[in-house]
């Protein structure tokens, strides 16, 4: 279980897991069955279909992070068979720097994915940590946000998994040794450490 007391740092928390054995799980979960990996990329995160040039869906996460890795998986869990056959599954996106009115409609999308995103965290034992991903603009008030993506994981836990998310998290709560998450064990002080 994580002890959100002693929360280690990035740099701790990215030694103790290894986003190899995250891409071996989705990969052996994922790829004969929707036809998709998961991608170590540099800078940029992007979900790309099969084309001309791939052959296989490829879900690609920032610079080898873990937590890039299961933030972009989260997207893919959350996204249907005609969003995955759109780059980035058809979503507008504006990178850091956005303004106030482009940074609501920015969180408004991503509440969804950054609850699914702590649940994947949870199965790992790995802290998780919500994000505005706007250090070039106007972050605003990150607690409202808060309160969206804790309302999420709740309700994605209350009402069941999707089965892509259910099977993923069953096999991260397996290989790394942590109970299946529950709603009431997800609170509001734990997303400000």
């Amino acid at each position: 279980m994580i002890d959100y007391a002693a929360a280690p740092s990035l740099e701790e928390r990215e030694e103790s897991h290894h986003w190899q054995d995250l891409r071996d799980i989705f990969d052996r979960l994922f790829y004969s069955s929707h036809n998709t990996r998961l991608v170590c990329g540099s800078e940029e995160p992007v979900y790309l279909p099969a084309d001309a040039e791939c052959a296989h869906h490829r879900v690609i996460f920032a610079r080898g992070y873990f937590a890039s890795a299961l933030h972009e998986i989260s997207h893919w869990c959350i996204a249907g068979p005609q969003r995955r056959k759109c780059e980035d599954y058809g979503y507008w996106y504006r990178p850091d720097g956005r303004s106030p009115q482009e940074q609501t409609q920015f969180e408004q999308v991503e509440a969804r994915p950054q609850g699914l995103e702590w649940i994947f965290a949870r199965a790992c034992g790995f802290p998780f940590r919500v994000s505005v991903d706007n250090l070039n603009g106007s972050a605003g008030d990150s607690g409202p946000f808060k309160e969206r993506v804790l309302a999420e994981a709740r309700r994605l836990l209350e009402a069941g998994l999707a089965p892509r998310a259910q099977c993923l998290t069953v096999a991260l709560a397996d290989f790394y040794g942590q109970p299946f998450p529950r709603a009431k064990d997800f609170r509001r002080d734990q997303l400000d450490l």
